[in-house]
């Protein structure tokens, strides 16, 4: 009998799946180290969990990819499986049929990566194939699923028409118009004729996902594993690139089948940001099920050449053994201690990202009066209280007033410069303009790698003296009395201690008035240095060398 492992499912080097190009960016192809990372964490989980059994040796535990692009998870699933069941099934191709009929399954994002994973997994594109290694199948696509799926267009504005028969005018909808039900795809840009994919995907346009999986591979399925890297974003149609977050779908979607174990990997930026993931960050960060996190500060490390800004994690969630995560800080090669802590700390509404930044908040929380051990300033101790909402004085971003001052104008921070409006044109942030206050950006500094370390937090402040104001481009600190003050304030904004509290609370390069909110309020009266605040809070020097790892100096007039 034979029991060796066939050629495709041994390493090669290269591996092509990790040199394939991505083909679009909801289809971000995962490297098999990374697959294998995630692996590795689920062969743990299950080992302490079944009193140290392997869960590749077990040949009844199921295996779902519902968003296969490369089939490098099946594929790597495969792999294993096939060594650790080598004692139950001496002969080869039985173990080989067993494992890709009963065992691994697949949902296909489009037509092109079903037949992709397919040659990964069977090698070959159609599963019944004269070249497949599995030699059971009846059907071309085997346990790897895919059939075109349609959106669902709903919402669509009601307009006036003649009918071209009748001549009466009837109110009917407008084509075009409309936004898929499950997705929020606008229709405009994405009912598509059948030569292009849709990018409707199967597991998150259904109502009943446990009806839907049991048509597409049986009523009796219950996956015991869900692992897989789904689709980012999608294009809503706002303004330039704006994309609509869609992997949250995906999570909950998998949730709602109840595996054993679910595993992803999904941007970072859930964690304190975000567009439209509010909801799904409270039920992640209330849903002790998740028992680990593994954060890449810079997703080069994970995936090089792709362009996603904040990093990604990989989580796993654990349906039957509920508590604490341990969380896990990776950043070129170089891997934080892990620590076992709550998702949500006492006092926080959203993930605090870097292990070290916990004892500090602590810290600063309990001096400022705080209860111990909670990481939320008191009400009257926060800094953002001093910080403006967006467009503090109503002028978008794109706002260009007049190169020369008349009597009475206000001078205008704007992009680019400074230029001059009618005092009487401002009827926003009025009492903020007749005195002194620190200009800052509402956005990092946009030259360089934002997935670099240390960052600069915060673009350059500068003082408006009375009788300025600013574009959308810059939020306004103040409004304080004296040029003395606002230079202390200044002073305290260029500190990497308070751009430090700025950061654990900054998903993106963004800087909203919420992320200040873990930064206190200090004595005005003097100015502030790095010293001084170490001293006050008590920091230790892993403490303090944490924070200057993470965060540039910012010197006056320059970096």
């Amino acid at each position: 009998m034979t029991t060796g492992v066939p050629a495709m499912f041994q390493r090669h080097n290269p591996d092509v799946l990790s040199c394939i190009a991505n083909l679009s960016n909801d289809e971000v192809f995962t490297p098999p180290e990374l697959a294998n990372q995630m692996l590795d964490a689920l062969e743990r989980a299950w080992a302490d969990s079944h009193n140290g059994a392997n869960v590749w040796a077990d040949s009844t535990v199921t295996f779902l990819d519902p968003f296969t692009k490369s089939g490098v998870f099946l594929r790597e699933i495969v792999s294993r499986l096939i060594k650790g069941l080598e004692d139950e099934f001496e002969d080869l191709q039985a173990r080989v049929d067993h494992i890709l009929t009963r065992q691994v399954f697949g949902i296909g994002i489009t037509r092109l990566t079903s037949l992709l994973a397919r040659r990964s997994v069977y090698c070959s594109k159609y599963a019944n194939g004269s070249h497949s290694v599995a030699s059971s199948f009846d059907t071309e696509e085997g346990n790897i699923w895919f059939e075109r799926t349609e959106h669902s267009w709903e919402k669509r504005k009601k307009v006036q028409r003649v009918h071209s028969t009748t001549g009466i005018t009837e109110v009917v909808e407008d084509p075009g118009t409309g936004r898929c039900r499950y997705c929020g795809a606008q229709e405009s840009a994405f009912n598509r004729d059948v030569e292009l994919e849709t990018h409707a995907y199967a597991f998150t346009h259904t109502d009943d996902i446990k009806a839907r999986v049991a048509e597409l591979f049986g009523a009796d399925m219950q996956f015991d594993v869900i692992i897989g890297n789904p689709p980012y974003q999608m294009s809503d149609g706002g303004h330039g690139n704006s994309a609509a977050a869609i992997y949250p779908d995906f999570v909950d979607t998998a949730r709602r089948l109840e595996p054993r174990y679910l595993t992803m990997v999904i941007p970072s930026r859930w964690f304190s940001g975000g567009k439209g993931v509010n909801e799904f960050r409270d039920s992640m960060l209330s849903d002790r099920r998740i028992r680990s996190i593994d954060d890449f500060l810079s997703a080069s490390d994970v995936f090089p050449g792709v362009g996603l800004k904040g990093g990604v994690c990989y989580f796993l969630w654990d349906r039957d053994h509920p508590g604490d995560c341990q969380v896990r800080t990776h950043f070129k090669g170089l891997d934080a201690a892990p620590l076992e802590r709550p998702l949500l700390e006492l006092g926080a509404n959203i993930f605090v990202r870097f292990n070290t930044g916990i004892s500090i908040l602590r810290k600063v929380a309990e001096a400022e009066g705080a209860s111990t051990g909670s990481v939320a300033l008191p009400q009257e101790s926060r800094f953002d209280q001093l910080v403006s909402s967006s467009k503090p004085f109503g002028l978008r971003t794109f706002f260009r007033g007049k190169s020369l001052a008349e009597s009475d104008d206000l001078t205008v921070y704007q992009n680019g410069g400074t230029s001059y409006i009618e005092r009487s044109a401002i009827t926003t942030g009025l009492g903020l303009i007749d005195y002194w206050k620190v200009f800052v950006g509402s956005a990092a500094p946009g030259t360089g790698n934002r997935d670099s370390y240390p960052h600069r937090v915060l673009s350059t402040p500068f003082l408006g003296a009375p009788g300025s104001i600013c574009s959308e481009t810059y939020l306004c600190v103040g409004p304080f009395d004296s040029e003395r003050i606002a230079r202390n304030v200044h002073s305290y904004l260029r500190c990497r201690f308070t751009r430090l509290l700025i950061l654990l609370h900054k998903a993106t390069q963004h800087t909203s008035r919420k992320v200040y909110s873990f930064v206190p309020v200090q004595d005005f009266e003097h100015s502030w240095t790095d010293e001084m605040l170490y001293e006050k809070y008590g920091l230790t020097n892993e403490e303090i060398k944490f924070i200057e790892s993470m965060v540039r100096p910012m010197e006056l007039g320059g970096e």
